[in-house]
């Protein structure tokens, strides 16, 4: 029987049909948008991940379905009435308004204590600073809250009638006792959070719930399914290519992109600069980094410089990446000094700074449209090669870097990656990681296979690899020294741009 993963996105819903070989026999998705009422925030409507969720499901058809599993973006907060109604509409990941939470947070518990005990700095795009957030601003609203979810785990609601969440995800709350792998009493004290509004956690595997009647009616799936919980979408990602053993890494360009290294201990950066969490393997951990736009920033070059590419792409039925990715590839590797900054929502790893800003930085007349098209790809590779270069000094081994999402769909950006970490890449067969991910802990839930590092065995596979260059390899040494060298000097500049005034201009909602 087949199993079904879905992942509960920052751009839309995907969702894959998945046989007992790994075999990918249907695909779906749906879009959504994302809000941004004031600069820097970031919000969507629940109700709009539903939708998506049963557009999917139809989609991908009824019948012999075994079992589901939710993947979905991290750190979102979904606040919830006594009725189980949405509060507000959720304040997601990548939104940055809590820099004066965090530092509230920071100074109530300690920096070094919140780190023994989340394993992470307090940081904008965590659950937990979102909520206090909600206390401090939202006053009337806060006084609404009897439950707080994450967004796969509204979604799951939804499908079962249960709430839930797994550990990778309450990882990510800030909440949650990282090593021990539950919820933190003394964080919740100390913060004065009602431990009584968190579900119950459960590892990735295990049984969550089953299909309700009017879940089946609507969707086509079998009534009683057996729906597993999930994981975030990094871990669920790791799964799905396999990275489920020591010394394998995954780099993913997604939205956000992260370098994320299965371990065996819970491992901890005493500077906070990379995050621990639990992964989807139960007893296991990853450390990972984080970088709040990477593929966004491709994302926004097309949206505001690519409209003859976006035209030509509507004309030709042809992917308008592809068409950026042959522009990116007339300009010569390094783009003549030309350095790309790709800090559109601020960052994360490794400088922890809600006030960073997007820079081009080299900037000549001789540059032109490939060199900035280019330099975007480079950039966001530069910042990737922060995290790895922070999991060597952890001591980590890194035997092999397999790559997903956007990064990994596109050849050009591979050889970048490969070139710029010096490292040979494999290429898995199926790069839709999240979902798929997902598929495989659903086939843990219902017995198709008795571990998750069985199921990987079972159903991964790797199609490519990509070995670097070693003249490039030493040219992005050199990029990659003035790269670093860029944010220290920059850092106090940032933050006075910051204050400028804003127009005023209704809210922006991004499809």
């Amino acid at each position: 029987m087949d199993l079904v993963g879905l992942d509960i996105g920052t751009t839309g819903v995907k969702g894959l049909r998945v046989n007992q070989r790994g075999k990918v026999v249907a695909s779906a998705s749906s879009s959504y948008p994302l809000s941004a009422p004031r600069p820097l925030w970031a919000e969507q409507d629940p109700e709009d991940w539903w939708r998506a969720t049963v557009e999917v499901l139809r989609q991908l058809g009824a019948g012999e379905v075994a079992g589901l599993a939710l993947s979905g973006q991290m750190h979102g907060l979904v606040p919830l009435d006594a009725r189980l109604r949405v509060v507000r509409p959720a304040i997601l990941w990548c939104d940055q308004r809590t820099a004066r939470e965090c530092q509230e947070i920071t100074n109530t518990i300690g920096e070094e204590r919140l780190l023994q005990l989340a394993a992470n700095p307090a940081l904008a795009g965590f659950t937990a600073p979102k909520v206090v957030w909600m206390r401090n601003n939202e006053p009337e609203l806060y006084r609404k809250i009897r439950h707080v979810l994450l967004p796969k785990d509204y979604v799951r609601y939804r499908l079962t009638g249960e709430l839930a969440i797994d550990a990778s995800d309450a990882a990510g709350t800030l909440l949650f006792n990282v090593q021990l792998r539950k919820w933190s009493e003394e964080i919740l004290e100390a913060l004065d959070i009602d431990q009584s509004w968190l579900p119950p956690v459960l590892e990735s595997p295990q049984i969550a719930g089953k299909i309700t009647t009017a879940v089946a009616q609507a969707t086509g799936l079998p009534e009683g399914m057996t729906v597993a919980a999930g994981g975030a979408d990094n871990p669920c990602a790791a799964v799905g290519i396999g990275v489920v053993r020591r010394g394998l890494v995954s780099s993913s360009i997604g939205t956000s992109g992260t370098l994320l290294a299965h371990t065996d201990q819970p491992l901890i950066d005493p500077q906070g600069r990379v995050h621990t969490f639990c992964h989807s393997v139960p007893g296991c951990w990853y450390c990972m980094g984080v970088m709040l736009s990477a593929g966004n920033s491709l994302r926004w070059y097309r949206d505001t410089f690519a409209g003859a590419e976006r035209e030509v792409a509507v004309n030709t039925g042809r992917d308008v990446y592809d068409l950026l990715a042959q522009e990116a590839e007339q300009a010569p590797p390094g783009c003549e000094g030309l350095v790309f900054l790709p800090y559109l929502m601020g960052e994360r790893t490794p400088h922890k700074d809600s006030y960073a800003r997007g820079v081009w930085f080299g900037l000549t007349g001789r540059h032109s449209r490939p060199h900035l098209v280019r330099s975007v790809l480079e950039g966001v590779a530069l910042g990737l090669r922060d995290s790895l270069e922070i999991l060597h000094g952890m001591g980590l081994e890194v035997r092999e870097i397999r790559v997903i999402g956007g990064g990994a769909r596109s050849r050009l950006w591979c050889q970048i990656q490969s070139d710029v970490f010096n490292q040979e890449l494999a290429v898995p067969q199926v790069d839709e990681g999240p979902a798929f991910g997902a598929a495989l802990l659903a086939g843990v839930a219902v017995g198709q296979y008795a571990t998750v590092e069985e199921a990987c065995s079972a159903a991964v596979r790797i199609k490519e690899r990509v070995q670097p260059n070693s003249k490039r390899v030493k040219l992005y040494n050199q990029v990659y020294d003035l790269y670093r060298s860029l944010y220290p000097r920059l850092a106090d500049r940032f933050k006075v741009a910051a204050q400028f005034p804003l127009a005023d201009a209704p809210p922006v909602r991004h499809r």
